[in-house]
This record gives C-alpha cells, sequence and structure tokens, in this order.
C-alpha cells in the first residue's frame, strides 16, 4: 500500500467524509475503486451501456420531419 496526498476542496472533502462515515464505508476504498473503475480496459457499467445503446438503434423507429405535419397542429 502506498500513502499519496491530494489537494481536494474542503467543502468536497467534508461532504464526503461525511457522507462516508454515515454509510459506514471507507473513504480510501471509494477513491481507490473509483480510480479502478476509471483505468480499468473493460469496466462492467460500460459494457451494459454500450450494449443498451446497440438495443436503441436496432429499434424499429419512425423518422418524423415535422411534428406538426405528424400530429395535424
Amino acid at each position: 500500500m502506498v500513502l499519496k496526498t491530494f489537494n481536494v476542496g474542503e467543502a468536497v472533502y467534508s461532504q464526503f467524509s461525511s457522507f462516508c462515515k454515515a454509510h459506514g464505508i471507507s473513504m480510501s476504498k471509494q477513491v481507490e475503486m473509483f480510480m479502478e473503475s476509471f483505468i480499468s480496459e473493460d469496466p462492467e457499467a460500460r459494457k451494459d451501456y454500450l450494449d443498451k445503446l446497440d438495443r436503441i438503434r436496432k429499434g424499429k423507429f419512425m423518422r418524423v420531419k415535422s411534428l406538426a405535419e405528424r400530429y395535424k397542429m
């Protein structure tokens, strides 16, 4: 384990510290998990998001040039 120092705004640090204490979680572990998710090559959330985008792109849609014309407004 390595000890590092970061500059963080006081308000952000205070709010995050309070959040971690209220939920009984380690602030250091949360920062580590954030860093890991940022550098991982194929994060699970990203894959799920890309799969969802593919389903949307392949969906059946109707091209509408003008809502006024389409719905006779």
